[in-house]
């Protein structure tokens, strides 16, 4: 695509403005963005610093290390690779499967910082689904009520263990028909 300005150079910058709903597109080259004012500094590289990859984005990431973190836990090794922590940092690979266990700590925080959880949470399969989603329940339930009990709050610990029965009776109701 051609700069829309001096139709000469390759367009590198691409600007999309929003004025009173409606969207104004410009395609410029380097040096027609800078005479337009639209890059402030000294041109393209100012704004995006360097090549931007992928590669170096995740490499950061796996660099991060929360502030109480110390030097000694950066320097674990995998017993069955020999695989560093800050070689795994580097490349961004495991070396084995045992890396999972030996890089475990350092990894879950990395792990919620990219997903928001340490816990898979994936699709439940349509057929069979239901059955799973209330065993679900209940073992949430009945860590709520523990939760109640060991807070004295016995009125609502017998609301869950009444909720519990139920979906309970519900499941061998469902067994019952199956078989």
């Amino acid at each position: 695509m051609l700069c829309d300005e001096c139709q000469k150079e390759p367009a590198c910058v691409h600007i999309t403005k929003i004025i009173n709903q409606q969207k104004i597109e410009k395609h410029l080259c380097e040096q027609c963005a800078q005479k337009s004012g639209e890059i402030i500094g000294k041109g393209i590289s100012s704004v995006l610093g360097s090549k931007f990859s992928v590669h170096d984005f995740l490499k950061e990431m796996f660099n991060y290390t929360v502030a109480d973190n110390n030097q000694k836990t950066l320097e674990s090794v995998c017993p069955e690779c020999g695989l560093s922590y800050s070689e795994f940092s580097r490349s961004g690979k495991f070396g084995c499967s045992a890396c999972y266990q030996a890089f475990g700590g350092q990894l879950e925080p990395l792990i919620k910082r990219m997903h928001g959880t340490v816990l898979h949470t994936g699709k439940v399969p349509k057929r069979g689904g239901v059955r799973y989603s209330v065993q679900q329940r209940i073992k949430k339930l009945r860590h709520e009520l523990e939760q109640h009990v060991l807070c004295e709050e016995y009125e609502q610990a017998a609301k869950l263990r009444d909720e519990i029965k139920a979906l309970e009776k519900h499941l061998a109701e469902q067994d019952a028909k199956q078989e």
